[in-house]
């Protein structure tokens, strides 16, 4: 028997790779992040952005989103799934 479930409202902290300068800026948040809690780094090279995960090395392209997950862990996210997934708190705090 198949039962239902809905997605825990949670908060996320997320950035947009959209590699230009703000590819150094998620850089430095993710690594930051990655050293407190001895995880492996990421890296950018070749307009890709490749994050190891518990289920391998992720590869994230331009416009998609790099989110921060709620241990504390980093994962690629495409636009269409992140839009469809996530809307911005109302309340910056969050």
């Amino acid at each position: 028997m198949t039962m239902r479930f809905v997605k825990k409202p949670i908060v996320i902290e997320a950035m947009q790779f959209n590699n230009d300068v703000k590819g150094y800026d998620i850089l430095q948040w993710a690594n930051n992040a990655q050293a407190e809690r001895g995880a492996p780094f990421i890296s950018w090279k070749n307009d890709k952005m490749y994050i190891p995960t518990l289920e391998g090395v992720m590869t994230a392209s331009p416009g998609d989103w790099i989110i921060r997950g709620i241990a504390g862990e980093f994962y690629p996210c495409k636009p269409a799934i992140f839009d469809a997934t996530y809307e911005p708190c109302k309340d910056k705090n969050e």
